[in-house]
C-alpha cells in the first residue's frame, strides 16, 4: 500500500446527472444550494454511444452530450466562484468537439484561467482491425461468440477506462475533465485518487471509491428517486441530489444538501447498492474489484449515512469493451382503445392489423412481433398484483422486428387505419404512422489493458 497523503481530511463529491436527459435542475442546485468540491455529471450508457457515433458521423462536429455544454452556459460562473470543479463523460465519442464548445462557454463569460482536460484512449473502433489482427477475438461475454460475426455491423467500440487517467487531469490543474466512455463510479474515483494521494495499490481506499460512485451514479436514485416506499419521500419535486462526504481511510457518508427535498437512510443507499449488481463479492472495475459484502452501512440519521470497511482485490488484467452494432429494423407504434368492451376491441384490433398484413403477403413469426396491451397489467405479467378485470381504456401497442427494413416498414401502414376501418373508440394517432427504424445490438467484449494507451491534454 502507498503511503497516503491528502490536502484535506475530507472532500464533497456530488453527481448530478444518471443519464443523458437527467433533470438540468440537480447539478444546477448542487452547485447553488450547499458546499461542494466536485460535480461529477454522468451521461453515457451503451445505446448512447451508438447514437454518438452515428451523429459523429453525420458532422464531425457532434457526437457527445450536447446538454453538458448548456448546463455549463447556466451554472460555470457560479462554480468558478464557489471552487467547484467538474468531472463529466459528457465527451461521448468526440470529447474534443465537446472541449471547444465548452471553451466557447468559458470566452463567453469572461472566465479567465479555466483549464479543460480531455481524457482519450477509450475509443478503439478505428483500430478494431488492428487489435483483431493481434489476436483479440473480442468474444461475446454473453455468448461467446467472435465478433468476427457481426464486424461488418459494428458501429462503435469503447473500452470503459478507469479512474488514474482522470486524476492525472486534475493533477494537471484542470478545473473542467471531458472524458469518453470510462466506468459510472471512475467520475467519484478520479477526485479521490488526486486529493487523497491514492495510488494502485490502496485496493480498499480504491474500492471504496467504487462503493461511493456506484451509489451516486443514478443520481437521485439513492436518495429516494424510483423508491419501493415512494409515499415516504418528502418533497419528491425538489428532491436532493446525493452528496458523498470522503475520508482519506475510504470511509464516506452520503448525504444531500440541507433542506432538498427526498430522503437519505440506509434503505435508499440499499436500494441503489443492489442495482444492476452481479456478484456484490466481485464488483470489477479496471481499477479494483470490490466487495460489496465486505463494509458496514450505519443511518446515522439527518439524512446520512456511514459506509466503512470496504474491502478490493486485485484489478484483472483486462479492459470491458462495449460495442454497438446493427442488428436489425423494428417499427412500433401505439393506439389508444376507449369505452366500453376496451379490451376486447383491442384485441380485435390487433388481428385485424395482422389479417391484413397477411393477406398482402406480410407475415411475421411470433419472435419478430410485439403485442401488448397497456392498461391490462401487461407490464406485470405473470405476476399476483391488482388490475381491472373490464377497464375503459386500453393502449394497444404493436411491433415487428427484422432483418429486412422494407418488411418491418410495410406494418406501419396498417395501424392508423384502425380509426376508421376497425372497432370504435380509437384515438391516439397523432403522432402519425411507425416508421421503420433500427436496433442496436450490444456486444461486450473483453480486451488487453496493454493494449490501450491513455492520455490527457489540457486547454484554456
Amino acid at each position: 500500500m502507498s503511503e497516503i497523503t491528502s490536502r484535506k481530511d475530507k472532500v464533497l463529491i456530488a453527481n448530478g446527472q444518471g443519464f443523458w436527459g437527467d433533470s438540468i435542475l440537480g447539478p444546477v442546485r448542487l452547485v447553488e444550494e450547499g458546499p461542494l468540491d466536485y460535480l461529477t455529471l454522468d451521461y453515457l450508457a451503451e445505446v448512447t454511444m451508438s447514437i454518438m457515433q452515428k451523429l459523429k458521423g453525420r458532422d464531425p462536429s457532434k457526437g457527445y452530450a450536447t446538454d453538458f455544454v448548456a448546463l455549463l452556459d447556466r451554472i460555470l460562473p457560479k462554480a468558478v466562484e464557489k471552487g467547484v470543479k467538474i468531472v463529466a463523460n459528457a465527451g461521448g465519442v468526440n470529447p474534443h468537439a465537446c472541449k471547444d464548445a465548452v471553451l466557447e462557454v468559458i470566452r463567453k463569460h469572461g472566465l479567465e484561467g479555466v483549464k479543460v482536460a480531455v481524457v482519450e484512449g477509450d475509443d478503439i473502433l478505428a483500430g478494431l482491425d488492428d487489435l483483431m489482427a493481434s489476436g483479440e477475438r473480442f468474444e461475446n461475454m454473453d455468448t461467446g461468440e467472435a465478433l468476427a460475426t457481426v464486424r461488418d455491423r459494428v458501429s462503435s467500440a469503447n473500452v470503459y477506462l478507469g479512474a488514474f487517467p482522470i486524476a492525472e487531469a486534475l493533477d494537471q490543474g484542470a478545473q473542467i475533465v471531458i472524458t469518453g466512455r470510462g466506468t459510472d463510479p471512475g467520475l467519484v474515483i478520479g477526485p479521490l485518487i488526486h486529493e487523497f494521494g491514492w495510488g494502485p495499490d490502496d485496493l480498499d481506499q480504491l474500492a471504496a471509491g467504487t462503493v461511493a460512485g456506484h451509489i451516486v451514479e443514478c443520481g437521485a436514485q439513492c436518495t429516494g428517486g424510483n423508491y419501493t416506499d415512494w409515499e415516504t419521500i418528502p418533497d419528491m419535486a425538489m428532491i436532493g441530489y446525493p452528496v458523498i462526504e470522503a475520508q482519506p481511510d475510504g470511509t464516506f457518508t452520503v448525504t444531500k444538501h440541507e433542506g432538498t427535498g427526498g430522503r437519505v437512510t440506509r434503505d435508499t443507499v440499499v436500494h441503489q447498492l443492489s442495482y444492476e449488481m452481479g456478484d456484490p463479492a466481485n464488483y470489477i472495475t479496471p481499477d479494483v474489484v470490490a466487495d460489496f459484502t465486505s463494509f458496514s452501512i450505519t443511518d446515522e440519521g439527518d439524512d446520512r449515512v456511514r459506509i466503512e470497511g470496504v474491502k478490493g482485490h486485485p484489478a484483472t488484467p483486462t479492459y470491458k469493451v462495449s460495442m454497438s452494432y446493427q442488428d436489425g429494423w423494428k417499427s412500433v407504434g401505439q393506439l389508444t382503445i376507449s369505452g366500453p368492451d376496451a379490451l376486447a376491441k383491442a384485441r380485435l384490433a390487433s388481428d385485424i392489423v395482422w389479417a391484413r398484413l397477411a393477406y398482402d403477403g406480410f407475415e411475421y413469426s411470433d419472435d419478430e412481433k410485439l403485442i401488448e396491451f397497456v392498461g391490462a397489467n401487461v407490464c406485470h405479467e405473470g405476476v399476483s398484483v391488482p388490475g381491472a378485470d373490464d377497464p375503459s381504456e386500453v393502449v394497444l401497442r404493436l411491433g415487428v422486428k427484422g432483418p429486412d427494413r422494407a418488411r418491418v416498414a410495410r406494418f406501419g401502414s396498417e395501424l392508423v387505419p384502425l380509426v376508421t376501418s376497425g372497432p370504435p373508440g380509437v384515438t391516439g394517432f397523432a403522432g402519425g404512422r411507425p416508421k421503420a427504424t433500427e436496433i442496436i445490438g450490444y456486444w461486450p467484449a473483453l480486451l488487453s489493458k496493454d493494449k490501450v494507451k491513455t492520455s490527457v491534454q489540457t486547454y484554456s
